[in-house]
């Protein structure tokens, strides 16, 4: 480890210039950076990257799940509730239908088991992408709410699938209840304990005799504390930091000194700045291990699977953006809705093509086990893998 030191140096002097050229060309840094990682993925002599999905799930999802909870209105996310919600949990569900069918109807050897397993990976928006291409993009501060709230929210509908699914290909058994008692404890359980951690970090800002450096500490603490909690009694960590996020982003003012707050905010955006780009870069320098094994599957014809599934993710969000519009057009002449107005064209579009995946995904795809509990190796797990690299990358790039 200590040998690739420099280089991991290197890659981070690497990825702050590319950010310049990025920002010099106006294009959003998220897609040079994946664009840039999978370049120099092909230079001979540079050390292949094995992406632990724990590292990425431990070490990176929770500060940046964190800072855009403490960035995001709570006022907005209430306003939009609704279209929010709907996204992040039915829409997240109807993507996976979609994507099971398609996978086990045109991809030989997929079973709808594992059409469900794709489905649960790729079906979410990431947070990570959505915030980071979002602050280069000019969209209404309302269609900016709806993104990021969404993307902070649909983890837990796509983790219960992906569980369930995993469970369902390793056994031939799916139970319902089993799988909707699952789903409830992740969503109340994983929002429970977020506000209890976040509950007692807020007393201990209060009543202990703290500076700026220790508030600053304790900031930092708190979302990994939320998440590994979270997970630990398998709830959704995801939700666990977003809800106490949110519940200390909005009395921030009541326990934090005005030079704590000024303080925080400078160390998060550099936090988040060099996470987001190591994010970004590693999902392209992944690329070796990705294509190492595809069962027998040609590289071309696994690049034509990867493209059907983004097709079928942007079709089905595209629909499901305009079905929304249609259900609140009808909704508002029962009910108050936030926003009465005829959206016309753009709005919708524009909400159904922001569906960009990253880097969760690729993390919850690595966390296929490669074998199962018989010993058997775990059925189409590279082609998964590939599929989901490809996803990304056509999501990232072209929607981006």
């Amino acid at each position: 480890m200590l040998h690739l030191f420099p280089y991991y140096l290197a890659l981070i002097v690497a990825i702050v210039l590319l950010i310049m050229l990025a920002n010099k060309i106006k294009v959003a840094y998220p897609i040079l950076l994946v664009l840039a990682g999978l370049a120099f993925s092909f230079v001979p002599g540079v050390p292949p990257i094995q992406i632990d999905p724990e590292l990425i799930f431990v070490i990176f999802l929770p500060p940046l799940l964190y800072e855009a909870a403490w960035a995001i209105s709570w006022k907005e996310l209430w306003k939009w509730r609704r279209i929010i919600g709907s996204f992040a949990f039915i829409v997240v569900f109807l993507t996976s239908f979609a994507v099971a069918w398609a996978s086990s109807t045109f991809i030989p050897g997929f079973t709808l088991a594992l059409g469900f397993l794709l489905g649960g990976i790729v079906s979410p928006p990431d947070a990570v992408s959505a915030g980071a291409i979002l602050k280069f993009v000019k969209v209404p501060k309302r269609m900016a709410s709806m993104l990021e709230g969404e993307s902070l929210l649909n983890d837990a509908s796509s983790l219960i699938i992906f569980r369930f699914a995993l469970i369902a290909v390793s056994t031939g058994q799916f139970v319902w209840q089993d799988a909707a008692l699952s789903f409830g404890w992740m969503v109340f359980g994983g929002v429970s304990i977020g506000l209890a951690v976040a509950y007692i970090f807020f007393k201990l800002h209060k009543l202990l005799p703290t500076d700026a450096n220790t508030d600053l500490v304790l900031t930092l603490v708190a979302p990994y504390l939320m998440y590994i909690i979270a997970e630990s009694v398998h709830s959704s960590g995801v939700l666990s930091v977003v809800s106490g996020g949110l519940f200390l982003a909005q009395r921030r003012h009541i326990f934090l000194s005005s030079t704590s707050r000024l303080r925080a905010v400078n160390v998060w955006e550099s936090l988040s700045f060099i996470l987001n780009g190591l994010v970004f870069m590693l999902i392209g320098l992944d690329l070796p291990e990705i294509t190492a094994d595809l069962d027998g599957v040609s590289t071309a014809t696994a690049i034509g699977y990867g493209l059907l599934i983004t097709l079928v993710l942007i079709v089905s969000r595209l629909l499901s953006a305009f079905g929304a519009i249609v259900v609140t057009m009808i909704a508002r002449n029962f009910i108050t809705v936030a926003d009465s107005r005829y959206p016309g064209i753009k709005g919708p579009f524009v909400l159904g093509w922001a569906g960009m995946r990253g880097v969760v995904s690729l993390a919850a795809a690595l966390s296929i086990p490669v074998h199962l509990s018989n010993g058997v190796a775990f059925p189409q797990r590279n082609l998964i893998l590939f599929i989901t690299f490809i996803v990304i990358l056509s999501t990232l790039v072209l929607q981006g």
